[in-house]
């Protein structure tokens, strides 16, 4: 039996990570909206300073987010299935294992990344 491969296991933690968050998230949410049925229609002047509507749409980025990393980390996961982790998806060339280090989902070498 072949011993688990780091890099997999790295990003299937993360992914397990982004999971909770996301179900974290999803719960704030919830009771956000609970509370708002609580309330009258007008928190724009909200005595604590924080309103309803903005506490939905920073749940609500924050999920994106989220969702958004959560694919990066499918993705890498898939070119680690493929062959091809490691690789720059723009360029073909080898990622730093230092950049792989400290974001494995990452698809693009430093110099493409840095890259306008």
């Amino acid at each position: 039996m072949t011993p688990p491969d780091p890099r997999v296991l790295a990003l299937e933690d993360e992914r397990r990570v982004l999971h909770r968050r996301l179900e974290g998230l999803a719960s704030d949410f919830a009771e956000t909206v609970a509370a708002s049925l609580d309330t009258n229609a007008d928190d724009e002047h909200d005595p604590e300073g924080a309103t309803i509507a903005f506490e939905r749409s920073q749940v609500t980025s924050m999920s994106r987010q989220l969702e958004q990393h959560l694919a990066e980390v499918d993705a890498a996961l898939a070119r680690v299935a493929a062959g091809t982790y490691g690789t720059c998806t723009a360029c073909g060339r080898p990622i730093s294992p230092a950049r792989l280090e400290a974001r494995p989902a990452a698809a693009l070498c430093i110099t493409c990344a840095s890259r306008p």
